[in-house]
């Protein structure tokens, strides 16, 4: 078991001479930033390089986590929609007398920010846990180690099929949380008096192609992000079984914030690139 020391000398022994004058937390923030975005791009190159003999193990791992998270998701994004931007947001409209107007807000509100934001949150907390515990554990047990010794690339075995499985099937269940999100709404502006026929025209009036394949591919890029770092955590893993509950912890606080601060770029960028979709009509 490595020590608290051990691990510091460890850490001072990747961070690059220039990063030394950081404080502690900074400089160990950006080197393992830095191995994040190193095994990313092994992943890809690797995905890349030889694109079979993975495909089986990515199914699997496909089917385990659309098992585990479309239900919880469909619920969770009903009930937001219906809640805070329907109900909420859509009372504010309703005392204009104008609730019908709900469906142009969720736009902005379900397709371009609540449904990407729950679907991540949902697959990290979900099944971003499960990776890291999973390969955590097989790191303490020297399984990786083991493999390693006799030939067999630990990356591309074991973290490959996850990532990819991640990235693909968090884009996918962004189009369920799309539908429960504005089905939620649609529920919303029935209870405020809106028409239904108001509701829908309203929808598909600010409704771009912008807005759909960017929720979609901002998605797809939060499973990345979400399968890198579990992934990156787990095989660090170092302390025993306490040490793996420590990863299991950082791993998901660490996709949060990588998230929240993608989501500010991504979302800045397609508006800017896109300004027809900032007017609602």
């Amino acid at each position: 078991m490595m020590n608290t020391g051990t691990r510091r000398a460890d850490t001072a022994a990747r961070t690059p001479r220039s990063l030394r004058l950081l404080p502690s937390w900074a400089r160990d923030s950006l080197v393992q930033a830095g191995e994040m975005a190193q095994l990313m791009g092994a992943v890809l190159y690797s995905a890349a390089r030889h694109p079979v003999g993975y495909w089986g193990d990515v199914r699997d791992e496909a089917y385990a986590l659309l098992r585990l998270c479309w239900f919880p998701m469909a619920l969770a994004t009903f009930a937001l929609g219906l809640g805070a931007p329907g109900l909420t947001g859509g009372s504010i409209y309703a005392l204009f007398g104008v609730p019908e107007r709900l469906g142009s807000f969720f736009i902005m509100a379900s397709i371009r920010e609540f449904a990407p934001w729950i679907t991540a949150m949902v697959v990290a907390g979900v099944v971003g846990t499960a990776l890291t515990a999973d390969l955590g554990a097989k790191k303490i047990r020297e399984e990786l180690d083991a493999m390693a010794v006799l030939g067999v690339d630990p990356i591309r075995t074991f973290v490959l099929p996850r990532v990819i499985a991640v990235t693909l099937l968090t884009g996918l269940l962004d189009l369920v949380a799309l539908s429960f999100g504005v089905v939620g709404g649609y529920v919303a502006a029935l209870i405020l008096g809106a028409s239904s026929k108001a509701f829908i025209a309203n929808f598909f009036a600010n409704a771009t192609t912008p807005d759909m394949w960017g929720s979609i591919v901002k998605t797809t890029l939060f499973g990345l992000i979400i399968g890198v770092v579990c992934c990156y955590k787990g095989i660090r893993t170092e302390g025993g079984p306490i040490g793996v509950g420590r990863a299991v912890n950082q791993a998901v606080v660490i996709a949060f914030v990588a998230i929240w601060i993608f989501n500010y770029v991504f979302t800045a960028t397609l508006l800017g690139l896109n300004p027809e979709m900032q007017v609602f009509r």
